[in-house]
């Protein structure tokens, strides 16, 4: 499928990011950079323009437009929807109308540019982009941390330029289901709902949308494309497909991208042992991190069903005449023993608190 961006590639901007594209192996990143960019100084207008004046107007009593590390902070979350929200339907449409990238097979999966997916892709990019730079800009409010989480993902996704798993893109920025839902979560603390109704829905679907994309749809995805790598680890391209990329050269067509989506490979082709290392990693890591927040949450809700413990402690009571034996051998002269219940459980029993999960890289 063609890219569907409305604009296309800048002469400009394409020729001067040539010669390092070239230099790294990124050979689809010129078709894409104005993506890329345009994604980062979107969310940029958002972070720095939107969020304040819209925040201001909604939310008048709770934004916090005195406080610079609250601020950033709120202003953060509202790029987070907005992005999350974006990026989802964007994969849902791309993944619904794509057939070339349907019938794809595990070679193509690998090594085949695909221009929908590739947009996908340069979405996401352009907004580690920005969550790059502002962590930066802001270190003392996010932290080495979420530094850290930034330049991994950007650099991760950058090599997709290559172009490499572009099949996958669109497959795992469905983790990103479940965070409109966990932003909300965030934004009912903050605007005074915690316990109400609207955050207990929020966080059921918040649950179940964490569970079946993160965890049923992850890990399935995860088992699929370690399949596909372990493949190509002992495999170049077929035939078929270098042979039609070295007529590149002298057809137009084959040349096109979108006509031939295997045109980058080469008799060398493989896939290194670093850079699917580098993927394997990272995938592990943050499939690990989210199975550990989902046995949290179970955690917590077991707690939650629980049945309320009655304990027993000590309430002054006046003595009376006949009892002393009795009250003497218990101990508890001038006492006698209530029944103390448990506090009523609320939302905040049932997940982890909203900080944590962002400090854990889920996003």
């Amino acid at each position: 499928m063609r890219d569907p961006f409305p604009f296309a590639p800048i002469p400009a901007l394409t020729k001067a990011v040539q010669p390092w594209a070239d230099r790294y192996g990124l050979y689809t990143l010129p078709l894409h950079i104005h993506e890329v960019l345009a994604a980062a100084l979107f969310y940029t207008f958002i972070h720095l323009v939107v969020s304040p004046i819209v925040s201001t107007w909604w939310f008048p009593s709770y934004y916090p437009r005195h406080s610079r590390s609250k601020k950033v902070n709120w202003d953060a979350h509202v790029v987070s929807i907005v992005q999350s929200t974006f990026i989802n339907l964007l994969a849902l449409y791309v993944m619904w109308h794509d057939d070339e990238r349907r019938e794809m097979d595990w070679q193509q999966r690998i090594w085949a540019y695909d221009g929908a997916s590739s947009l996908v892709q340069s979405m996401a990019a352009g907004y580690f982009l920005w969550d790059f730079v502002t962590t930066l800009c802001f270190l003392d409010v996010f932290g080495l941390g979420l530094l850290a989480h930034a330049s991994s993902a950007l650099t991760v996704y950058t090599f997709g330029f290559r172009p490499f798993l572009h099949y996958y893109s669109t497959v795992f920025i469905l983790y990103e289901l479940s965070t409109p839902f966990l932003n909300m979560h965030w934004f009912f603390d903050k605007v005074g709902m915690t316990g109400t109704r609207a955050q207990l829905y929020n966080g059921l679907v918040l649950l179940f949308t964490f569970a079946s994309c993160r965890l049923v749809w992850g890990t399935y995805q995860s088992a699929m494309v370690y399949g596909d790598m372990w493949k190509a680890l002992h495999a170049t391209p077929d035939a078929g497909y270098i042979a039609a990329a070295a007529l590149a050269a002298k057809d137009a067509a084959l040349a096109d991208p979108n006509v031939n989506n295997m045109v980058h490979v080469t008799e060398a082709t493989t896939l290194p042992a670093w850079l699917a290392g580098t993927y394997l990693l990272a995938n592990v890591t943050l499939n690990s991190l989210n199975w550990f927040w989902f046995v949290k949450m179970i955690a917590a809700v077991r707690k939650r069903f629980e049945p309320a413990k009655e304990d027993k402690v000590a309430v002054p009571v006046p003595a009376v005449s006949g009892g002393e034996k009795a009250v003497a051998a218990t101990g508890l002269e001038g006492k006698t023993t209530a029944p103390r219940h448990r506090r009523q459980a609320s939302i905040e029993d049932v997940m982890p608190d909203s900080e944590e999960l962002r400090d854990g890289t889920i996003q």
